[in-house]
Formats: structure tokens, sequence, C-alpha cells
């Protein structure tokens, strides 16, 4: 049990360090961009 939460709180760190890294990137912008495109593309305007 001991180990599971260890692995568990690594994990979340790990996460939470990669979003924070990606957002100081400016990769949400991008990935913003990306999605848009694709809703528009399946609704048929893009």
């Amino acid at each position: 049990m001991k180990y599971k939460k260890i692995s568990q709180a690594f994990v979340l760190i790990a996460g939470i360090t990669m979003v924070s890294y990606g957002a100081i990137r400016g990769e949400a912008a991008t990935v913003l961009a990306k999605a848009i495109k694709l809703c528009l593309e399946c609704v048929g305007i893009g």
C-alpha cells in the first residue's frame, strides 16, 4: 500500500511538471489552435 501511494505521488508530480513546462513553452496556444481547426472540420465549416 505504501508503494502505491509513493508511485501515485511521483506520477502526479511528474504530470504537473510536464504540464507546467508545456505551458511555459507556449504549447497551450498551439493545442488550442489545432483543436479549433479540428472542430471546424468536423462541423464542415473549415
